[in-house]
């Protein structure tokens, strides 16, 4: 349950989750500062709006992509804005840098924001420093905070691991998440058992570049069977040749089934 009863946090998190328990569905659409261009036909506002038309509950945007939508586009689309990030032509492609902050976010209409941590990364020990200062600033402001919680760095085997997990999903709990993106085990009863223990709700990640369609269907099904209380999946969505019909696809994983809700 979230800690926090500000009613500025929970009118956020109530556009958010306004389906109730049916679960969310978001569309992080962060990547161009990372890899590149974003592959998609026709400009970000046209590809925001089939979002919108097809079942997206909201999508995360760096604070320059947001200017380029149009505000009516998030009358039925919560805006997530991503304050870290980096680039693979980087040194170290798993650090992650402060790019904007909560108040920046707050000008823009947000009504979230997210960062990304690389957990047994280099940087790890500056990683996680920003996301307390963010959680900090995000009680301040009565925001909710997405944290995009991975286990990658040059001594990790398998990121997945469930015991790896269970503690990236920990970190951001205790560090004042009031969600939780990850990579989560192929296992369904591993991932059960880390969901059951999570202390706050999460959004299973949609995986790697170039995953088959309906392989990451399939994994984000058994991960609402399992307890998440929704996905996040963008370059399934941004890569598609339609990316309304792949949207109104994911819509029918998340919305038709009856998950853990977002509180």
């Amino acid at each position: 349950m979230y800690t926090s009863e500000s009613f500025g946090r929970r009118v956020r998190l109530g556009h958010l989750g306004r389906r109730g328990g049916s679960g969310l569905l978001l569309i992080p659409l962060d990547h161009a500062v990372g890899a590149g261009p974003l592959r998609s036909d026709g400009d970000l506002d046209t590809l925001i709006g089939q979002l919108a038309e097809h079942g997206a509950d909201g999508v995360v945007l760096h604070k320059g992509a947001a200017r380029r939508v149009r505000p009516a586009r998030f009358r039925d689309l919560s805006l997530v804005c991503q304050l870290n990030a980096s680039t693979r032509m980087a040194h170290d492609p798993d650090a992650k840098y402060p790019v904007a902050t909560v108040e920046e976010a707050l000008r823009l209409g947000a009504h979230a924001v997210s960062v990304h941590v690389n957990a047994a990364s280099r940087t790890e020990a500056a990683q996680i420093a920003h996301l307390a200062t963010v959680a900090e600033a995000c009680e301040r402001w009565s925001v909710p905070l997405l944290a995009m919680m991975y286990v990658r760095g040059p001594a990790v085997r398998d990121g997945r691991a469930p015991d790896l997990v269970a503690h990236a999903l920990a970190v951001a709990a205790e560090l004042g998440a009031d969600l939780v993106k990850t990579a989560l085990p192929d296992d369904p009863a591993a991932t059960a058992r880390i969901l059951a223990g999570a202390a706050t709700p999460v959004l299973a990640a949609g995986g790697d570049p170039g995953s088959d369609p309906d392989a990451v269907l399939g994994r984000m099904s058994a991960a609402m069977r399992a307890g998440a209380a929704g996905v996040a999946v963008g370059r399934l969505v941004f890569t598609a040749a339609d990316p309304g019909a792949m949207v109104r696809r994911l819509a029918a994983v998340v919305h038709d089934r009856t998950p853990a809700a977002v509180r």
